[in-house]
């Protein structure tokens, strides 16, 4: 997955690599779909929700730039997996998943893969984990309509935060990093993302 899927497309950050590498992706797809668990696609997960494609989850961590000492939250936790490898390059990573299910069944697979530092929520990830906030790095994992305004406002500054922005068909994923005369973005790659159900996403399911 990581010579093949990752080095050959692009993904040249070597801890992304290293972490991509580290984490078991087949603890967090469903049984029934563990011999695809490396293959370079999403699989479904139940509740209408994906667990990422290994390319994808590879490209936020390194548009993120991550070095070790930060604070991430990730914005719809799904399976677990995309933290858990935030959790390989962070020092403190807090996830929230709006479906109660995924939740618990994700704060159970990220213990089996030996990841029991990270912190699990249930809420509107649209509007973050304000009480742990701020954030150095915010990865999201569900499309939105535009830049969650309070997303962007529990970034640190000069803090980062990657989000799917367009259509509920259709996407890119765009950097933005918060400075002091406001939001810098940089897009990146097209994407399809399930989206974001919350007050500054696409509303309620």
């Amino acid at each position: 997955m990581v010579e093949r899927q990752l080095r050959r497309r692009g993904i040249s950050d070597e801890r992304v690599l290293a972490a991509m590498g580290r984490v078991p992706r087949e603890l967090f797809v469903p049984e029934e779909r563990r011999l695809y668990a490396y293959e370079d696609g999403a699989l479904p997960i139940g509740h209408g929700q994906t667990i990422s494609q290994p390319f994808i989850v590879a490209t936020i961590c390194a548009l993120l730039a991550l070095e070790g000492s930060e604070r991430v939250l990730d914005v719809g936790t799904g399976s677990g997996y995309q933290a858990a490898v935030l959790a390989e390059l962070a020092a403190e990573v807090v996830t929230i998943e709006h479906v109660p299910e995924l939740a618990e069944r994700a704060r159970a697979a990220l213990g089996e893969a030996g990841y029991e530092r990270v912190e699990v929520r249930v809420g509107d990830g649209s509007l973050g984990v304000p009480e742990r906030s701020p954030f150095d790095a915010i990865a999201v994992a569900a499309a939105a309509p535009a830049i969650p305004p309070t997303l962007y406002s529990q970034l640190e500054e000069h803090g980062r935060l990657v989000v799917p922005r367009g259509s509920r068909w259709g996407q890119e994923l765009v950097l933005v990093v918060r400075s002091e005369t406001g939001p810098i973005e940089r897009a990146s790659v097209p994407c399809r993302f399930v989206p974001l159900i919350g007050d500054e996403g696409f509303g309620a399911d």
